[in-house]
């Protein structure tokens, strides 16, 4: 028999390496306590020794177990997406949990109703979907599913079980670190107006300006990418000379784009314009100048996103009722020096 010939260990293979019955194997597979110690590590021991791994179509036929949670996501060349994509992966694997991934290029009623038809008849236990924009969230409010559901991102009045990141908080210490520095008001490049996470920046942005006593400016809008920012850039580099000292850019990607438009029309960051970014991505501590940004802990909302969803298929009643907020974190560096070393309390 050929290498490509070589079946795979059975159940029956087990027990007979084990010196046990299949109903024992069986048993111990199915975590069942009336199994002996010494049995249990004998048939655990054959079980690694022979590379035995089970059917989980069979296993969930007996336990009405699959051990597959699904995912639904969009934008998912985006870092944020991408980012929180990879933890819920990487999350659900620790827990012994696979993962069937829809992704979708716009979340729609129809696409959301397809996507969770799709992992209802795959068996899943239960479904993540990464939400980003409101309209997204709205029709998942509208489904109803076979399973549980969380929702991971900004979800404001819609009673889903849920992770964010708190975007306003976020965009309130890079517009009080800006203010702080000594800057006089902080414009605002916003991300596209349909995503809950651009307008919980921009609202936490124009809140703490209004709380310092100062009238908010124009507020400018971009699609979260580099070109958008440069655009945006170089308008803001026509308001230097009316005295624009500070940006605060709902991510960075745009911000990119913006200190390139800057350089290009021989405004200096930060002696004579101070940026705050938005995500910390790798590469914002390579820019030139490395970038002051917010830094959100996706690995957290991974953890925490598929703990709740797990507490829901078990049937145990979530940690809370209201939804899971994580806080961000501002990481200063040379975008907004020399300002940034008259500020203290923040991470270096």
């Amino acid at each position: 028999m050929t290498s490509s010939e070589v079946r795979p260990p059975t159940m029956a293979d087990v027990a007979r390496v084990a010196g046990v019955s299949h109903q024992t194997v069986s048993r111990v597979l199915g975590d069942h306590p009336n199994v002996r110690d010494a049995t249990r590590a004998r048939v655990l021991r054959a079980i690694e020794e022979m590379g035995y791994r089970r059917n989980s179509s069979a296993r969930a036929l007996v336990t009405r177990r699959t051990r597959t949670l699904g995912v639904v996501a969009s934008d998912t060349t985006l870092y944020g997406p991408a980012s929180t994509l990879f933890a819920l992966e990487e999350a659900a694997r620790a827990e012994g949990y696979l993962v069937s991934t829809v992704s979708l290029r716009k979340l729609t009623m129809e696409t959301l109703a397809e996507a969770m038809d799709h992992l209802s008849e795959g068996g899943v236990e239960g479904v993540v979907t990464i939400a980003p924009q409101r309209s997204a969230v709205d029709a998942l409010a509208e489904l109803r599913y076979p399973f549980p559901v969380v929702v991971v991102g900004s979800a404001p009045g819609v009673d889903i079980p849920g992770v964010s990141v708190d975007q306003h908080l976020g965009a309130t210490l890079a517009t009080s670190h800006l203010l702080a520095a000594g800057h006089r008001t902080v414009w605002h490049l916003a991300g596209p107006e349909d995503w809950q996470e651009a307008a919980d920046r921009a609202a936490g942005w124009r809140a703490t300006l209004e709380a310092a006593g100062v009238e908010p400016p124009m507020l400018l809008r971009g699609d979260w990418s580099p070109l958008s920012g440069y655009r945006a850039g170089q308008e803001l580099a026509g308001w230097v000379r009316r005295g624009l000292t500070a940006v605060f850019v709902a991510n960075d990607q745009m911000a990119l784009g913006v200190l390139r438009a800057l350089r290009e029309a021989g405004v200096r960051t930060p002696q004579d314009v101070a940026v705050v970014g938005f995500d910390d991505i790798p590469e914002s501590e390579f820019y030139a100048p490395p970038l002051t940004t917010v830094r959100q802990d996706f690995s957290t909302v991974g953890r925490r996103g598929i703990a709740l969803l797990l507490e829901l298929i078990e049937g145990r009643p979530p940690a809370t009722t209201a939804r899971i907020t994580i806080e961000p974190q501002l990481v200063v560096r040379a975008s907004t020096f020399p300002y940034a070393a008259q500020t203290e309390g923040v991470h270096h």
